[in-house]
């Protein structure tokens, strides 16, 4: 270079500014400390890569680097036994190398690769992104979230569970690809933290809410006919069913979209929270199982006491145990609820009162005068609190013995 460079008269010199994002640094830090591991594929070479996982706080001060260099398979196999003895170093990988470990043994790689705080992979082509986002899907059964910026990011994009694309100078092909467009990478922190948050957290809620809706109406007609000697009769017929499946009950369940269970200032400044989240305790087995009993002693609960206070009426226990059955499912809603919303109130309130005006609108299915009768509404009052005392007091004792870390923060 020297003899090549020898005797030259420099005329002008270009260059081109390539700077990280605003808030690139925090959001990173931020997405660290939610749990959330960070990988960075890029195609540039290793020392500009190095360089930028430096200056972007995805290696932190003072943390080691292992250089994973290797041209042939027996290389590669000794370069990751030594990987396996480097704890707590960031892995620094090239193109040639990840190439080799994806042919030859991709499982040991990426359990081996996932132990590092962080990974860079440096010239890695299109197809070689994709592939490593496919290998982690596929190895733990991790979910993935890929953001790139660019048209060589689509591949990895589209492979991942959650694509995000940046709009920057390099066109709109990643946007487009993706399920969330976004304008900066800082804003990956809102959409993770925040709506990621409450995404997950109302699907869950939501999802068991029409579990128990749909459940308990049919323990209700399973006890109504081992009660009366499995007669083949609907306890619940016509527009009643129709009405429970939607203007009776509907809105307050839906209404549930629209509860946090943090602020968003909290999400932020704590974004350990997150790593509950990732455990999974809102929506698996236990809790369906959870719901699934509710379901079953209140609907048993109701359709007993309605037996008991049997008053050889038919059309009186079908008043009785459908309005607790309303009753029951709009205030179950009502205690789930964290932040109380205008809108939730004004389901709550609204779904009422189409029930109750259906007294007047459906005679074939109530009886006016029993309805409008104090041993009526004393009757469905404490089938009601007796459908719903129990579960909510073992709900209010476990809360106070154990919190959940969400709920301590809030107060």
């Amino acid at each position: 270079v020297e003899s090549i460079e020898d005797d030259l008269q420099v005329l002008g010199l270009t260059g081109v500014e390539d700077k990280l994002q605003e808030g690139v640094k925090a959001g990173l830090e931020t997405l660290r400390n939610a749990g959330v591991r960070v990988w960075m594929l890029t195609g540039d070479k290793v020392e500009t890569a190095t360089c930028i996982a430096r200056s972007s706080h995805l290696v932190e001060r003072g943390q080691p680097l292992f250089s994973f260099e290797a041209q042939t398979r027996d290389e590669a196999v000794e370069q990751l036994q030594r990987l396996q003895r480097r704890r707590g170093a960031s892995l620094i990988i090239d193109g040639a190398a990840l190439q080799l470990c994806l042919d030859h043994f991709p499982e040991e790689f990426a359990e081996t690769a996932k132990q590092a705080p962080s990974v860079v992979a440096c010239r890695c082509a299109p197809t070689q992104k994709a592939a490593v986002v496919s290998l982690l899907r596929r190895v733990g059964n991790e979910r993935t979230c890929a953001i790139g910026d660019g048209g060589n990011d689509v591949a990895m994009i589209q492979a991942a569970d959650v694509g995000v694309g940046i709009v920057g100078k390099e066109g709109k092909q990643a946007s487009l690809a993706a399920d969330f467009s976004i304008l900066q990478f800082s804003y990956v922190v809102r959409l993770l933290l925040w709506h990621g948050r409450n995404a997950y957290s109302r699907t869950a809620t939501i999802a068991q809410f029409v579990v128990h809706r749909g459940l308990i109406i049919s323990i209700i007609q399973a006890v109504f006919s081992a009660v009366f000697f499995f007669a083949p009769v609907a306890v619940y017929s016509g527009w009643l069913v129709v009405g429970y499946s939607t203007v009776y009950t509907m809105l307050p369940v839906f209404s549930l979209v629209l509860d946090q269970d943090v602020s968003s200032d909290i999400a932020f400044t704590y974004p350990e929270l997150y790593k509950e989240l990732r455990k999974g305790r809102r929506l698996n087995t236990k809790t369906f199982l959870t719901w699934t009993f509710k379901s079953i002693y209140q609907g048993a609960a109701i359709m007993l006491l309605a037996a008991w206070f049997f008053d050889d009426s038919f059309i009186n226990v079908i008043g009785i145990t459908f309005t607790a059955l309303i009753l029951t499912e709009l205030l179950m809603v009502a205690l789930q609820v964290t932040s109380w919303h205008w809108t939730m109130v004004a389901a709550q309130a609204l779904s009422l009162i189409i029930y109750m005006s259906s007294f007047w609108l459906l005679p074939d299915y109530f009886d006016i005068d029993f309805v409008m009768s104090g041993d009526f509404w004393w009757k469905t009052m404490i089938i009601t609190l007796i459908s719903c005392l129990p579960v909510t007091a073992g709900k209010f004792i476990k809360r106070r013995c154990s919190p959940p870390s969400y709920e301590k923060l809030a107060e």
